[in-house]
């Protein structure tokens, strides 16, 4: 199994906890990665919201890739898969940075990219935002545009969406980024088996995450393309007992009253396809994190990691928090490698 973290761009993953005691600002950022990679862990997902959809719309949330630029300056082996949404950049210009970001890191780069869910957001700075099923054919377009020229001396595309003639990126990225994705729509999945290389999922028990990505696995088969990646989303709960760990739990999904962002969370569930419905509970952590049940002691957390890679699950993208605190720990305690 490989360990990412997801950077607490937004100072934070509990919506009902007004203080994690990690604040949006660079220098957490800049520490925490440093950190996690002398505590082993492999990756680091940097969420893009220009707003903050975990603490509330007024409050700081960083910006992913100026951040992501930073970190690839300050840290020597993390995967740094950043995310991008096809609706905010445009792919030409967008494919110049990222090669320019890649090269910063010696081909550490990684992209997440993420069909845009909040039309709030595209509205208040001025962008399209597209219904369900046009937003994976931006993202397929804009992909096409984005591979064309790190690919090619010179790219022309004429499409529904984008348009390039002639277009030169140099330098090309060091590597070629791995293209992760998610969603859950058969839209989503064709377009992610057709042009990507890794399905993230939001988190679930280890029994319904087996077959999709055993759907994933013939979709890909069925095209001839070679294996993909396979991540999920989690929140971990590691402590020295099951009560204690339990009374955590309690701590953070206890809602006495809806926070700021709840209009957000709703949403979200009005825009997406979820398979379940989540409960208001569940809002305290987001992407589903709770679901895989990540809560409990060293010995239980280890079992339920072998459980999904049994299921042919490759990558675990956690949250926690405290997060530099709480990651240590699941280093010491899980990963063994502290």
């Amino acid at each position: 199994m490989r360990y990412g973290y997801w950077m607490p761009v937004f100072g934070g993953w509990l919506r009902n906890v007004p203080d994690e005691g990690m604040a949006a600002t660079w220098e957490y950022a800049r520490d925490l990665a440093i950190g996690a990679e002398a505590w082993g862990y492999d990756l680091s997902l940097i969420a893009e919201l220009n707003l903050n959809d975990i603490k509330g719309v007024e409050t700081p949330a960083l910006d992913a890739w100026s951040t992501a630029a930073a970190l690839a300056a300050v840290t020597k082996t993390t995967e740094l898969m950043v995310a991008v949404r096809p609706n905010f950049h445009h792919p030409a210009l967008f494919a110049k940075a990222a090669a320019n970001t890649d090269r910063i890191s010696g081909g550490r780069l990684a992209l997440n990219v993420v069909s845009s869910w909040w039309a709030d957001e595209a509205k208040q700075y001025g962008l399209q935002f597209d219904q369900h099923d046009d937003r994976y054919a931006r993202t397929s377009e804009w992909l096409k545009v984005v591979e064309g020229l790190w690919s090619e001396d010179r790219f022309t595309f004429d499409g529904a969406f984008y348009r390039t003639e002639e277009a030169i990126c140099a330098p090309k990225p060091a590597h070629h980024p791995v293209i992760y994705a998610g969603g859950e729509s058969d839209k989503a999945k064709a377009m992610i088996t057709e042009q990507c290389d890794a399905y993230v999922m939001h988190g679930d028990p280890a029994d319904a995450i087996r077959p999709k990505i055993a759907d994933m696995r013939a979709r890909r088969d069925a095209l001839g393309k070679p294996s993909m990646q396979y991540g999920m989303a989690a929140y971990a709960i590691v402590r020295d007992s099951e009560a204690e760990a339990r009374r955590e739990l309690e701590r953070i999904t206890t809602v006495s009253e809806l926070p700021a962002g709840y209009a957000n969370f709703d949403q979200w569930l009005s825009g997406t396809q979820l398979e379940r419905e989540l409960k208001v509970q569940e809002y305290s952590v987001s992407n589903r994190g709770l679901r895989p049940n990540l809560v409990g002691t060293p010995e239980q957390l280890r079992e339920r990691v072998e459980e999904y890679e049994a299921a042919g699950l490759d990558l675990l993208l956690l949250q926690m928090s405290p997060q530099a605190e709480e990651m240590e720990r699941f280093a010491a305690q899980v990963m063994g490698t502290v």
